[in-house]
């Protein structure tokens, strides 16, 4: 209640105010630094296998679990592993420590991701995409198998 009576006592203070908040605006915005939105480069590669007709449980044991074991062994870097098992699809997540160069696992996890097509249920296939930098597999010798 007091700020109303100084306005009312003083009419010209507030003007004045109102008109440096109005000019300074502008500079203290434009000065104000931006880091709401960091770049943030976290080098990760999703790979998604999809087989229709196997339930999660059944999914996870003969796709995904051995398909975390190649990954593990023949790909360098590696700081960890998320998996994602659904009705007929899973995710899998893998996690690059940082600095790791992503061409490097890409072609690492390509090279596993074929390996393993022998072992898995005839029917499988993959899509592989890169969340850092966005890239669909298209160089993969898995023919018509390779959903893209």
């Amino acid at each position: 209640m007091w700020i109303v009576k100084v306005a009312l006592d003083r009419p010209y203070t507030f003007i004045i105010l109102a008109l440096l908040i109005l000019l300074l605006s502008p500079v203290v915005i434009l000065r104000t630094p931006v880091d709401i939105f960091p770049n943030i480069n976290i080098p990760v590669i999703a790979i998604s296998w999809t087989y229709s007709g196997l339930n999660p449980e059944e999914f996870e044991g003969r796709v995904t679990l051995p398909y975390e074991k190649v990954l593990t062994t023949l790909v360098d870097n590696i700081q960890h592993i998320e998996s994602t098992t659904y009705n007929g699809l899973n995710v899998v997540k893998v996690y690059l420590q940082p600095g790791a160069s992503l061409d490097t696992a890409n072609a690492q996890v390509t090279a596993a991701s074929q390996f393993i097509l022998r072992q898995l249920p005839p029917g499988s296939s993959h899509l592989r995409s890169s969340t850092s930098a966005p890239r669909v597999c298209r160089s993969c010798s898995l023919g018509s198998r390779v959903k893209v």
